[in-house]
């Protein structure tokens, strides 16, 4: 069993990184509740799988963990903030109601169906999607060859079509 299932070792790393964690989280969300959220999902997913994580790598899986979480969200903002920027430049003063209800609908449907994705899976697609990266330049910054880019992005792609495919 590693160091790091011992509840008194795991305590103790706990209190000496927990601040500094939170306040890393802080600056790059801006919103005190996303990062005491990431916090704790970093320490939980830590707890989860510590006998994994020997005790000197601990620190560098929190902040790893840390800033996916932080990437995920601010990805998912991205995709709600474009959204609402690409459909408020309409006019829709004229559109039909049933057809302002369906988009309604369809949006919230999409933006739930990718925060269904996996994280791994979620991370690349936005990545590509709303950021516009390459693959190379995902693998990149993920440290994964463009082949698992490519994989991920698939997969979240047949994820994505089996959501919708009553949608025409």
């Amino acid at each position: 069993m590693s160091d790091t299932c011992q509840e008194n070792v795991f305590s103790e790393f706990f209190k000496n990184h927990v601040k500094q964690l939170r306040n890393f989280l802080l600056y790059k969300f801006g919103n005190q509740d996303q990062a005491e959220d990431a916090t704790q999902e970093a320490f939980i997913k830590l707890w989860q799988n510590c006998a994994d994580v020997p005790l000197e790598k601990a620190k560098s899986y929190i902040y790893t963990i840390a800033n996916n979480t932080s990437l995920n969200v601010i990805a998912h903002q991205k995709v709600v903030v474009n959204y609402q920027k690409n459909n408020s430049l309409n006019d829709r003063s004229n559109e039909n109601p049933e057809f302002l209800l369906e988009e309604e609908q369809f949006k919230s449907k999409l933006l739930n169906a990718i925060d269904r994705l996996n994280e791994t899976q979620r991370v690349a697609f936005l990545m590509h999607r709303i950021d516009g990266k390459k693959y190379a330049q995902i693998a990149e910054e993920l440290n994964i060859s463009v082949k698992a880019v490519e994989k991920r992005i698939h997969l979240a792609l047949v994820e994505l079509r089996k959501e919708f495919e009553n949608f025409k």
